[in-house]
């Protein structure tokens, strides 16, 4: 009954692409793993607050917040917390309303397939997050792939097949998770205005770590205003779980009465919601000189890597080594692991075969000195396979 499975499984484990779940204890930014001690550079807490003992502690002696919900949030759900924090975020953003989901693929997936139909077309970057292409994908929508951050080949695409379609998105990640570039939104801006189209922004990578207020690239860019739909997620720097989008009323109301994603789920404690706003409002304002040193460890290591002669893309605190092989990535991941730096593959499907790669994600309380020797072992490693 089963041996399709089996076959399958025996082949990722063949080509070296086999996944497995492990049980690991986090300490600020060390991984334990069998007492082994090692620096945790594949996590997406890049301010470090969750694993900040003294953030917590001192958001539970002002919290008095359920810890279960019971109940979608179209029922009972949903409470003045989430409405505060929903406020919360359009004020920020200066937009009309904000809508909280249970996590960034939920948000994604379900905007794409609530605001497409078949009479519509999407256009999307080639490297833009699996959430958003299974979104695009449910909706039965047209979907036109242009090549990474290649605006050009996207105009050309709208050009050609624009008036064909009722509606028309472009959606784009604003820092790209596997890849670590960004976006030239004003960009996208003049061609969602010239085209017609609504523009949406996931900013999952950068919410909290870019822009004087920690609100992403669209803030760093200025052009937070002509943005139709703003996604971002509180599962990363914000060191919480769940997501929001922000933007124009009619699009998130729709979303309310459309979105499957938020209407068949179970909603989000109240202890989460809680935590979220505590860390954008009391903890996010104070870390300006730590989202600002999180840059320039970024900087500093790339050009360690490019004198290497590795190959990195990318401006952002994510650092990518292109590696090719998934062999080659397992085996450098091996070594790194070996000499304390907890450093996963990643392989096909996340990334295009033969572009698996070592990703760092940085930490904004790692200091450049404790990662001076990853480049090395990489080097090393790849010189003797």
């Amino acid at each position: 009954m089963f041996e399709r499975y089996k076959k399958e499984l025996q082949e990722l484990k063949q080509n070296f692409c086999d996944r497995k779940l492990i049980s690991l204890k986090k300490a600020g930014k060390y991984i334990f793993e069998d007492n082994k001690k090692y620096l945790n550079l594949s996590s997406n807490d890049y301010l470090g607050i969750a694993e900040d003992r003294k953030i917590l502690k001192n958001f539970l002696k002002i919290a008095d917040f359920s810890m279960g919900s019971a109940s979608s949030r179209l029922l009972t759900g949903s409470s003045y917390v989430y409405a505060k924090l929903e406020c919360l975020l359009a004020a920020l953003y200066r937009k009309e309303k904000a809508l909280i989901f249970n996590s960034g693929y939920h948000a994604n997936a379900g905007i794409m397939s609530a605001l497409l139909t078949k009479k519509d077309a999407v256009f999307c970057d080639k490297l833009n997050h699996a959430s958003i292409l299974d979104g695009i994908k449910l909706s039965g929508a047209a979907m036109f792939r242009y090549k990474h951050l290649d605006y050009e080949h996207l105009e050309e695409l709208l050009q050609k097949n624009r008036n064909d379609y009722e509606t028309a998105i472009i959606v784009t990640e604003s820092v790209f998770s596997m890849d670590g570039d960004i976006a030239d939104l004003n960009r996208l801006i003049e061609l969602k205005n010239k085209y017609g189209a609504i523009l949406i922004v996931d900013e999952a990578h950068a919410f909290g770590v870019y822009g004087n207020r920690g609100l992403g690239i669209a803030e760093e860019q200025n052009c937070i205003h002509d943005i139709d739909l703003i996604v971002g997620t509180f599962g990363k720097a914000i060191g919480s779980m769940g997501a929001f989008c922000t933007g124009h009323e009619v699009l998130v109301n729709y979303l309310i009465n459309k979105c499957r994603p938020l209407i068949f789920s179970t909603a989000i404690p109240e202890i989460n919601i809680a935590f979220s706003y505590y860390v954008i409002t009391e903890v996010i304002p104070n870390l300006k000189h730590e989202r600002k040193e999180l840059i320039k460890t970024s900087v500093r290591l790339r050009e360690k890597l490019s004198a290497l002669n590795l190959q990195t893309t990318g401006c952002s605190h994510i650092v990518p080594v292109i590696l090719g092989e998934n062999q080659t990535a397992v085996n450098v991941s091996k070594e790194l692991i070996n000499n304390g730096y907890y450093l996963l593959p990643v392989r096909h499907p996340t990334v295009a075969p033969n572009s698996a790669r070592i990703r760092i994600s940085l930490r904004a309380d790692i200091k450049y000195d404790e990662l001076d020797a990853v480049p090395d072992i990489i080097k090393a490693t790849i010189t003797n396979c």
